[in-house]
């Protein structure tokens, strides 16, 4: 949990990722969590103001691939409390080929069984209030022939294909599948297409369109939480992006409305920067805990430009126990070495990170970081620098 761990993560870290840092974080999006198992990966992204209440972060995965031992199918997930209601995002890429829709439930059912997260609350995917499950099931359309498929398509008839879709099929006989709820399939099935085009595979295989990509979910009801603490999802759209030609696949979207009575509205940890912060001087941090919760010697301080991407993106650190110059029981005075603050200026913000729960439990207000004066001596004399090179052009000529 230490910040170094950060510094590995962003090495290894893939292009998607930083794909959807780049055009999420100018939307006041960060990166809150990710896992990834070969080429199944799972970001998840959150708008700042959210972040503080967002905790108990686990990740986990299974793998199904190859008797289990390669991970080129299985499931990733990602469960974590948002305002105290436990929700879990789980992606799964289910084996291929018409003839194992079966053995596509029993490796869904494996990966239920097998993912385990802190036994105190919830150590099951199904024991999470929502659960969004996800991503290549690979669930196909059988019985139907080529034909009698591309005219539906064509013909923006999908209802007449949905009788013989397999993950339809099975939610009749399986108790489990019944439990997960999907909107209407009121788009194109997404597989197979020529990469860069809107036409099906005209390979010599000639594989049959299918909605093997699905976003389904399950919101457990407890009556006596439900009165106290409401959680209600609703499904806004549900669709397709014909425009990315990358893969085989088009993607799909899922945008969902989320209504929560929060069972908390105060962060763990108040923090916030004391007096001037800049390259020049010494600097203070003051936090202050909220609730109580399990600190440690490995919480940590990070200085973030407004704006930051993801927890790894910060300046510069502090200690929360090693650099501690005074405390009492309402707060805290954390020492920040001037040769620890960059001279970039600008507007920052302070993060606590908490090692145990793996999340920020408290972001400071907006405040301005000034450019250190050996800065703008450098700027100056740079500038003179350049000004004196001017003036010796001129006289040679």
């Amino acid at each position: 949990s230490a910040p170094h761990r950060f510094i590995i993560d962003m090495a290894v870290e893939d292009s998607w990722s930083h794909l959807f840092m780049s055009s999420l974080a100018p939307r006041g999006y960060l990166k809150v969590s990710s896992i990834r198992m070969q080429g199944l990966l799972l970001l998840f992204f959150s708008k700042l103001a959210h972040v503080p209440f967002i905790r108990d972060i686990q990740d986990t995965y299974s793998r199904t691939g190859i008797s289990g031992y390669w991970g080129n199918k299985g499931g990733v997930s990602i469960r974590l409390s948002f305002y105290g209601h436990m929700l879990c995002f789980l992606n799964c890429h289910l084996a291929a080929h018409m003839q194992y829709a079966s053995q596509r439930v029993d490796e869904f059912e494996y990966i239920l069984d097998t993912q385990t997260f802190d036994p105190k609350k919830t150590p099951h995917i199904l024991d999470h209030k929502l659960v969004f499950w996800f991503g290549d099931l690979n669930f196909r359309i059988q019985d139907h022939g080529m034909h009698f498929l591309r005219n539906c398509i064509t013909s923006h008839k999908f209802n007449l294909l949905w009788s013989k879709d397999q993950l339809t099929m099975m939610k009749k006989t399986e108790a489990l599948l019944q439990e997960f709820d999907e909107g209407p399939l009121d788009f194109q099935p997404t597989y197979k297409f020529n990469r860069f085009s809107d036409c099906y595979d005209s390979s010599g295989k000639m594989r049959k369109p299918a909605w093997t990509d699905r976003i389904l979910w399950r919101n457990t009801k407890n009556q006596q939480e439900e009165e106290e603490f409401p959680l209600k999802l609703k499904q806004d759209s549900y669709t397709s992006n014909m425009e990315y030609g990358v893969s085989d696949h088009k993607p799909v979207i899922g945008i969902f409305t989320l209504e929560l009575r929060k069972m908390y509205e105060t962060p763990l940890v108040r923090v916030c920067a004391e007096g001037e912060w800049s390259a020049d001087f010494d600097a203070m941090v003051i936090y202050s805990p909220l609730q109580p919760f399990p600190s440690s010697a490995w919480d940590w301080i990070g200085l973030y430009k407004v704006g930051f991407r993801s927890v790894s993106d910060y300046i510069t650190y502090t200690w929360v126990k090693d650099d501690e110059v005074s405390f009492n029981d309402e707060l805290t005075q954390v020492y920040v070495s001037k040769d620890e603050i960059p001279a970039l200026g600008g507007e920052c913000v302070l993060c606590y990170y908490c090692s145990t729960l793996q999340c920020i439990v408290g972001i400071s207000s907006p405040f301005k970081v000034n450019i250190g004066s050996v800065v703008l001596r450098e700027v100056v004399l740079s500038l003179g620098l350049i000004q004196n090179t001017l003036d010796i052009v001129r006289c040679s000529r």
